[in-house]
């Protein structure tokens, strides 16, 4: 048996930083969240709906990280992505 990690595919490579990237932006907001005191329940739900999402969708996809349920999760929160967005925009104007 080899020890050495399984190499990623260039597809695995890119959903995986893609979800790494949303979860960023979620703890950036759940810091600004938490320092304004506005959308705090949702910067928590979003924070904790990654982690739930990430781990049951990795475990179920034998951590294949272009698996179609794990890239599901990540487009599940780049709507949630565009709802914030959204939410920004049009508080501004």
């Amino acid at each position: 048996m080899s020890d050495a990690p399984a190499k990623l595919t260039g597809e695995q490579k890119r959903w995986a930083i893609s979800a790494a990237a949303i979860f960023v932006l979620s703890i950036g907001f759940l810091g600004y969240a938490l320092n304004t005191r506005v959308l705090v329940t949702f910067a928590i739900g979003w924070v904790a709906l990654q982690i739930f999402g990430y781990v049951g969708s990795i475990k179920r996809a034998n951590g294949d990280f272009s698996h179609p349920l794990f890239k599901s999760q990540v487009m599940l929160n780049v709507i949630a992505l565009s709802l914030l967005i959204a939410l920004f925009l049009r508080g501004t104007a």
